[in-house]
């Protein structure tokens, strides 16, 4: 039982680390897009890699990038709800 346990949880753990690293990389490249696109309708002066990697220097401190976390979170609440439920209710 303990085994089955600490492999759910492993396996789990390797999943959503997958999906944390995919979404954060497709987050992370939208918010690129944007402010590259900004910058073209703008026309603001400047370098645009260096208008991009400020754009993105600021979205790294961003609370939307933590809210990313929550790909750990949200699942691991799921799943304890559900087996709690099945077994105690």
């Amino acid at each position: 039982m303990v085994f089955a346990i600490a492999r759910l949880g492993l396996m789990g753990f390797v999943v959503l680390s997958i999906v944390y690293v995919l979404v954060s990389i497709y987050s992370r490249s939208v918010r690129r897009e944007k402010l590259e696109k900004r910058w073209e309708e703008e026309g603001i002066g400047g370098d645009r890699e260096d208008f991009v990697r400020a754009g993105l220097a600021e979205y790294d401190g961003s609370v939307r990038r933590k809210l990313i976390l929550g790909v750990y979170v949200v699942p691991v609440i799921v799943v304890g709800t559900l087996i709690y439920a099945i077994n105690y209710w």
